[in-house]
């Protein structure tokens, strides 16, 4: 029986994109660097805050750079209290994947699907980001298979809502080798996320790019809170100091290594109202101030910031404003990245 897809062509190597698109000698200094802060920020053994913050969907390498570029500005004021790691989410499509799929699909966001482009665009884009600011960036590893041509440029990792529960984004997340985040399911099942989290520490054994692979398993996987949504179809938060201590116990409950929480601000912890990010992000440091286990287990924030508040249609045209979900706007990010730095 034959499968009814189309075989278009075999991509290129992850290795011989890495070839084609290789990073400098100093790119890769700071990734070992960068690499070894994060690290030691999910293990306890440095007390900056995480600050996992960018586009909801790198649509535009130009004013992804633009951003970026002014995130590295405002790292160099706060590098004592806050370490900025920019979202390079080049693969987020549209929740149901139909209309724009992300720089991975549509090198162009009004062009036709190509996935060869995409590759080597997502690779352009991260060589240029470690390159020319300095920063190393976070990727969601929507499709597994493509984040081994990203995994000499990235510090950071997450897994989404709606894939925590694939046991194969699981187990790729043993095997990244950088700090990776699964969220707590779109149902808000909290224990289903600590499993995520238990499976992605474990040693895993599975097929990979046409291999059989085995990992050590990822001691700095951990939890991402990002809200829920009910059975009625209202968005609940799960950012609060009740649901933060509900979470602890439940860490203590496991044997897991280096337990932490990073919380997505966005999304279902806002409402989708992009703005309340501001305030939730400050809510969440006052809970930290108030509780020693909180503020011990809390390594990190997620937003979603771009350059204009908003998003806007696919043709719009507003020069760094989103085309999937709404972000926070860059003179609004950068007044809180200072205010929590001074709260810290």
């Amino acid at each position: 029986m034959s499968m009814e897809m189309e075989f278009i062509r075999v991509l290129p190597s992850p290795q011989s994109l890495m070839e084609d698109f290789p990073i400098s000698n100093k790119a890769k200094k700071i990734k070992v660097q960068r690499d070894k802060i994060i690290k030691d920020i999910f293990a306890g053994n440095d007390d900056r805050l995480a600050m996992i913050i960018g586009p909801c969907s790198s649509d535009n390498e130009d004013a992804v750079l633009d951003y970026v570029s002014r995130l590295a500005k405002v790292q160099e004021k706060i590098k004592d209290k806050i370490f900025i790691v920019p979202r390079l989410y080049t693969n987020k499509p549209r929740t149901i994947g139909v209309g724009y799929k992300g720089m991975l699909h549509q090198p162009s966001p009004r062009g036709e699907e190509d996935m060869l482009e995409g590759i080597i665009a997502i690779r352009k884009l991260n060589v240029r980001v470690v390159e020319e600011t300095g920063l190393t960036g976070a990727e969601e590893i929507l499709y597994p298979e493509i984040f081994r041509y990203l995994s000499d440029l990235l510090c950071y990792a997450a897994v989404g809502a709606r894939s925590s529960e694939d046991q194969l984004h699981r187990m790729i997340a043993s095997g990244v080798g950088i700090p990776v985040g699964l969220k707590n399911p779109t149902s808000g099942d909290l224990s289903v996320m600590l499993n995520s989290v238990a499976a992605a520490q474990h040693s895993q054994e599975f097929l990979f790019r046409g291999w059989e692979v085995r990992t050590k398993g990822n001691a700095f996987a951990h939890a991402i809170l990002r809200g829920y949504v009910d059975s009625t179809g209202q968005s609940v938060p799960n950012y609060h100091y009740e649901t933060l201590t509900k979470v602890i116990q439940m860490y203590e409950g496991r044997d897991l290594d280096n337990p932490a929480i990073v919380i997505d601000t966005n999304h279902s912890n806002s409402g989708k109202k992009c703005l309340e990010q501001v305030r939730i992000a400050k809510d969440i440091i006052n809970s930290r101030k108030l509780n020693p286990d909180i503020k011990q287990i809390v390594k990190g924030l997620m937003v979603e910031s771009y350059i204009e508040d908003g998003c806007q249609k696919i043709d719009g045209g507003v020069y760094g404003k989103s085309i999937t979900d709404p972000c926070l706007g860059w003179e609004k990010t950068e007044r809180l990245l200072l205010d929590l730095a001074d709260m810290l």
